[in-house]
């Protein structure tokens, strides 16, 4: 099975390099863009740089679309007939465009899913959401869901909770990391150095986002995980510093605060899809 990549930026090369790390041989994966990028990557990792756009989806099975939402349409118009002859599976990493314009803008018959990986992609460490369009099959899906896979973990949605997903995970990576920011700027008044601060806040964090999967998959398999409710409570002992810390962040508007961003993001992806 030949992959082809239109647009070589930062999502494809997490990609690409997830899946050739995950045992996919590096010479099915065809890459093509604009500019250098596509060039320079294939290099890296060895897969193969093919000049012309049209010449990359006749040779692909499967067209991973690395693209701006907003570049999309002009490119899948002049792709249409090298499209409609090869038939690839076509899969969307865009935010707003959804699985109805996607199809819309390709030939009949097309297979389509949409997906929604975010930054930790570049580690790993991807929540990712998959979406089938009308004509996928659950082959279609799988492949799909196996190459995602090679960049951390994937989840399959109905296309009406895209928003609400991207607001939990797409787009929530810079809410984490004004936290630890900020977090760690508290840590430099206190008198640590501000990289040093870092460091222990991630850790602290990453810790912390184990630890509750750990326990959500205890919840899941059936048996007593406990909520991330119930880990608060584990750490605030009566009269410390953790519960002291809460009710300091309650007092903010904390958890007031992070539900308005979630709403803030929903709100802008829905916009952006209209």
């Amino acid at each position: 099975m030949r992959i082809g990549f239109i647009g070589a930026g930062n999502m494809v090369s997490a990609i690409v390099r997830g899946a050739v790390a995950a045992g996919t041989p590096a010479g099915h994966l065809l890459l093509t863009s604009k500019h250098g990028s596509a060039e320079r990557l294939a290099a890296q990792v060895g897969a193969v740089h093919v000049p012309d756009a049209a010449d990359l989806v006749l040779r692909s099975d499967v067209l991973i679309l690395g693209l701006k939402p907003y570049v999309i349409p002009a490119v899948l118009t002049r792709l249409s007939e090298a499209i409609g002859r090869s038939k690839p599976l076509v899969v969307s990493i865009a935010a707003g465009l959804t699985l109805e314009r996607l199809e819309s803008m390709l030939p009949d018959g097309a297979r389509v899913v949409r997906t929604m990986p975010n930054m930790a992609a570049a580690v790993g460490e991807s929540m990712t959401a998959l979406a089938s369009g009308r004509n996928v099959g659950a082959h279609d899906l799988e492949t799909v869901r196996t190459l995602m896979e090679s960049i951390g973990r994937t989840v399959i949605l109905e296309e009406k909770d895209f928003s609400s997903f991207i607001g939990l995970a797409s787009s929530s990576p810079a809410l984490v990391c004004a936290f630890v920011d900020a977090l760690a700027r508290a840590g430099v008044m206190g008198g640590i150095p501000k990289a040093l601060a870092v460091q222990i806040v991630a850790q602290a964090v990453l810790g912390t986002a184990r630890t509750v999967q750990t326990e959500s998959q205890r919840t899941a398999e059936g048996g007593h995980g406990r909520t991330p409710a119930d880990l608060i409570d584990a750490v605030c002992s009566p009269g410390g510093t953790s519960v002291a810390g809460m009710v300091a962040l309650e007092r903010a508007g904390f958890s007031d605060a992070v539900v308005r961003a979630f709403e803030a993001i929903v709100e802008r992806d829905r916009e952006l899809g209209a």
